[in-house]
């Protein structure tokens, strides 16, 4: 039996990120391990989240997170591919690249553009890729651990990213899922997933996947 392999690429909510210690869920808790378990061993899921890592923008101190750096590599080593979780544009809205979301979401479109290239060249076939909106940031962004690099407008523009991340998925034949419909920030920090976040995204996931990727 060929297992059908599931890549889940983003940011700190992919890889994980525990907002009250700061170190890293356990694979039982993060929605990836929880998807794993639900898919079961017809499935293989992938992790594939760093912390801080953009959609489109390059943090001069730290340009190997641009999500478009890895992406290829990450891509051909992975392969086969038969979906693509994608989850970035979060870490895009800090206040050193005074983005839009339009701007984001065009920068994500990019990303879908290569993986749909890309995958077509390495394995004769295009994955399925499932377009996140990430949840809102919190309200209380500005005055969480995290003030240095965020400030209040991005709370508000993070509002923003379901309408433009919907065209996207639209215009280049991606499943859309709005994660702020089913999940929210921690009080912790304003950022990151609680353990019911993870455990509610996980669900959703795997409806999704067993619908668009089926088992053999």
């Amino acid at each position: 039996m060929v297992r059908k392999r599931i890549l889940c690429y983003g940011d700190s909510n992919t890889f994980g990120f525990d907002p009250v210690t700061g170190e890293r869920y356990e694979p039982q808790i993060r929605w990836t391990g929880r998807l794993q378990q639900l898919l079961g061993e017809d499935y293989c899921v992938v992790e594939e989240g760093c912390n801080g890592r953009t959609a489109y923008f390059t943090d001069p101190e730290e340009e190997w997170k641009n999500g478009m750096y890895c992406l290829k590599p990450c891509l051909n080593s992975q392969k086969p591919l038969d979906a693509v979780i994608m989850m970035l544009g979060t870490n895009d809205l800090k206040t050193m690249f005074h983005a839009s979301v339009k701007e984001v979401a065009d920068g994500v479109g990019q990303l879908v553009d290569v993986i749909h290239s890309f995958m077509l060249e390495k394995q004769g076939f295009e994955p399925v890729i499932v377009l996140v909106s990430p949840p809102l940031i919190g309200s209380r962004i500005a005055d969480s651990s995290f003030q240095g690099s965020f400030d209040s407008s991005a709370a508000v523009r993070s509002g923003e990213f379901s309408k433009y991340y919907r065209a996207i998925a639209q215009e280049k034949n991606c499943v859309f899922f709005d994660a702020a419909e089913f999940v929210g920030p921690s009080e912790a920090d304003s950022l990151h997933l609680m353990p019911e976040a993870h455990r509610i995204l996980a669900e959703q996931f795997a409806e999704i996947i067993r619908t668009c990727v089926k088992s053999e």
